[in-house]
This record gives structure tokens, sequence and C-alpha cells, in this order.
């Protein structure tokens, strides 16, 4: 039998093992409004006994020696990596993604597997001066349960990255996918893990909407909440998280500038702000949300880009389109309404502005001002708003005139001065000569502001930070001696 046959948990979700729950969702496929697949909707009952039986299970798994933890994330990676197409495949039909993003994702969760599997053999302390004939250091150890939250957009990579190292690091996971997602984002995982040999119960994938996110934060056992997602529901979890005096790990929204500056290369910008404004239909957290662009150089970038969008088409990622679907009604109805609302506000449509079902025409917005919804929302679509600037220090006025602190890009002929001017501008991504949206397994990743609580993710020492306790350690060779 294949990996992932479809018979083989069609209908059910992973509660600790496979398991039914006496009530099934459709999976329905945005391109092609299809039911596709099914899977077992969790109650918070269901979380509760998921996260009783992970705390149970992680008490020896935290035993369980590093390289056996490692051995079992590297069977997980080998297998991702053997599985790429399938990832890739649901990925196209369940998220709307095209092919090549869809291959670039694939290959991100199993660089986070590869990666986990040397954070469980990772420096996990460090010794410490003491001013007395001790030993004494700090170590960590694990949290105990991590509660995760992924969203719909790169559901592979959103889940892994918090998954795969708070396994790797001795913790047990109960896992929320977004609902639109629930294979990729999760029931895949499962398969994984169980085929790579993660002992019973350590991994339970609890599907369902916001009372199941609700009774995940709530659980006792669950000790850390990682969450990706929108800011509006960060907010409640962070509040949730924090009455009950645990830590909450938040990726949150973006509304992210590409900063043009006077001396750029205009056909090179344009090309670079239409990949970071139109790939995956602008559905990224870092997404090119705002176009900075100087006077002298506007019209010409507002053209080029225009033809870049008019040149792109939304289809179903089956017939090889390269942009796919917005993810539901809701999401298009949202996208819309900052079109509309900007242009009746003053902006003016250069290209795209229309939709066929969920398929959102890549759009350029023009004379886009800071009291328009495409300045100020996270737009979530395949939307380029342009705002034309008269100096450098206005330019970096507008990039920071954002709540979020997402991602900034900031293009030049002359990379020093464009690293010097990032000093000004507050973000927790900064890339020079780049677009806004890129990711790495190895690199710290996370937002300021309304983007989240920084970067908790990419590389040991952040995922270590993430899932891990502090606990301060002395030795000493004999009882010590008081007054008392």
């Amino acid at each position: 039998m294949a990996f992932f046959d479809q018979p083989t948990w069609d209908g059910t979700t992973y509660l600790g093992g496979w398991a039914t729950t006496g009530a099934t969702a459709d999976v329905v496929s945005p391109s092609t409004g299809e039911t596709i697949a099914h899977y077992a909707v969790a109650s918070p009952q269901d979380v509760a006994r998921a996260a009783s039986v992970a705390a149970r299970a992680q008490v020896a798994w935290a035993a369980t020696p590093p390289p056996e933890r490692a051995a079992v994330l590297r069977r997980a990676a080998q297998l991702i990596d053997a599985s790429t197409d399938v990832l890739s495949g649901w990925l196209q039909s369940e998220a709307g993604s095209s092919a090549g993003k869809a291959a670039f994702e694939a290959g991100l969760v199993s660089a986070e597997f590869w990666l986990a599997a040397d954070t469980a053999m990772a420096p996990y302390g460090q010794l410490l001066r003491t001013g007395r004939p001790r030993l004494s250091l700090a170590r960590r150890l694990p949290v105990g349960v991590v509660g995760v939250i992924s969203p719909f957009n790169f559901p592979g990579i959103l889940s892994a990255r918090s998954i795969a190292p708070a396994l790797a690091l001795g913790n047990a996971v109960v896992h929320k996918p977004d609902p639109r997602t629930t294979i990729t984002g999760g029931l895949f995982f499962a398969a994984v893990l169980e085929e790579a040999g993660l002992p019973a119960g350590l991994f339970s994938v609890v599907t369902g909407g916001a009372a199941v996110g609700s009774a995940l934060v709530d659980a006792q056992e669950v000790r850390v909440v990682s969450f990706t997602g929108s800011t509006p529901a960060g907010r409640e979890i962070g509040a949730r998280a924090g009455r009950l005096l645990k830590r909450a790990h938040l990726e949150l929204g973006g509304n992210n500038a590409l900063l043009v500056l006077p001396d750029a290369d205009v056909a090179a910008a344009a090309s670079a702000g239409a990949w970071g404004s139109f790939l995956h239909q602008g559905q990224i957290c870092m997404t090119t949300g705002r176009h900075l662009v100087p006077a002298d150089l506007y019209d010409e970038y507002v053209a080029l880009l225009a033809g870049k969008a008019a040149a792109l088409h939304a289809g179903d990622p089956a017939s090889g389109a390269p942009l796919g679907p917005v993810i539901d009604a809701k999401q298009l109805q949202h996208v819309d309404a900052v079109v509309r609302g900007s242009v009746a506000a003053g902006a003016v449509i250069e290209a795209g502005g229309t939709h066929d079902r969920l398929f959102y025409a890549p759009t350029v917005l023009s004379g886009v001002t800071p009291d328009q919804p495409a300045f100020s929302d996270e737009i979530f679509g395949p939307v380029a708003p342009v705002v034309r600037y008269e100096s450098v220090d206005e330019a970096v006025d507008l990039a920071n005139r954002s709540e979020y602190g997402l991602s900034v890009g900031i293009l030049s002929a002359n990379p020093y001065r464009a690293l010097e001017l990032g000093d000004r501008i507050r973000t927790g991504i900064l890339h020079i000569n780049d677009q806004t949206v890129d990711d790495e397994a190895q690199a710290p990743f996370g937002g300021v502001g309304a983007s989240g609580t920084g970067s908790r993710f990419g590389g040991h020492e952040a995922n270590i930070e993430a899932f891990t306790e502090t606990q301060w350690v002395t030795v000493q060779a004999d009882i010590a001696t008081y007054p008392f």
C-alpha cells in the first residue's frame, strides 16, 4: 500500500492513533469546489483526552536518549523527502497552491525535520560563574505538552516548524490545523510520524474550529502554545494564555513594505515587487503589501508592475496556472472590499480588480495613500498597492506607519546605504535587494508590534528558547553548612 493512501485515513483524525469521533467534515478544493476527502471533527472533549494522553506519553519521551529522538526525526525527514510528490499534490488540491509553491513548501517541511533532528543533539545549557565552591549551570528541559495551531496558507511549513522541534526537544504535541487544510496541515504529519516510529500518544491532531482551539489553549497539560495566524486571533490566544500563565508564541499578520530607493533598477524592482505581492495569491504573512516608490520612478514602476500582473493568470493549479484560488469566499470578499474601498477613496486600478469564482486577478493599485484600506489593512490577496514618496525620510515614515512589523525589503544600487536605512525601520526581518517573502529553516523568523512576539522559529537557539524551560542547577561535593 502506498504511503498516505487515502482509504487508510479518510474520515478519521489522529488522537495518538487513527480514530473516528462520530462527526465528519468535507475537505473542499478551492479550485474546483469539489469534495476531495473527509476528516473526523474533534470536540473539546477529544482535545482534553489527547492532552491527557500526551502528558503521560511525554514522561518516557523526555527520558529517551537524544540520539533516539533524533533518529525518529531523521526517519520522518527521509520519508518526507521520498513523498514530496504526495505532499505537493495535496497542497495543490487542498490549499490552492501552484506547483512551484507546493514544491517549495514541501522542501521547507523536509528542512524543518532535518534541522529538528540536529536540535535534539544541540547544546542545551551553559556553565555559570559562581562565588561559591560548587558547580553552577543553567540547563533547558522540555516544557511537557506543546499546543500548536497553524493556518491555511502554508499549512505544511507553518505546522512543521513547531511540531518537529517541539518533539525533538522531548515534548509531546497536540496540534490543531486550520479546518480548510486539515490534510496538509495535520493528517499528513500524523502519517509521517507514525511511520517514522514516534511512540504512541506523543502526537495528536485535533481538527475543528474556534471551540477546539480554545480547548487546546485551556488544557491544563498544555504549557506552551505556538500559534501562527491572524493578529485578531493571536490577541485572543495571547490574552487567554496569559490569564493561565502559559507562554504563547505568536507569529501573526503583516503589512510589509518594499522600499524602492531612487537609485534602484526599476525593471528589477518591479519584478521583485510582483513576486512579493502575487506569490500564492498574496496569501502570505510576508507578502509585499505596500510598494513605496520615489516620484521620479513612480509612473515607470507602476506600468512595469501592471504589465507583469496582466501577464499572470489565476486558475486551477492542476492546469499549470502560476496563481491559484483565494482560499474561500469570505477571504475573497475581504480582498475585493479592500480594493473597492481604496478605489472609492481615490486609488486607481491599473491591472486586475476582477475575479471569477475564487480566482482573483493579480491587481495593481496606484495613487494609494495612508488613509486608504489598501495601505493600512493586511489584504491577504494578490493586490499590489503602490505609494508615491518625495524623500527617503518620507519613505521611512511610510514604512513605519503601520501597526505591523514583520518583513521589509529595500532595493538600491548601494546595499550598504540600504542597510543603514534599515536601522530606522521597525521590522523583525530585513532583506536588502530582495522582496519581503523568504524563509529558511535555520534562520530566525518573527515580527514586532502587531506581527507577533518576536523570533520563536528558526535555528537551534530560537527553537530551544521556544519549547523548553530554564532550570538553574548547583552541585557541590559536601552538604553546605549553615549557622542554624
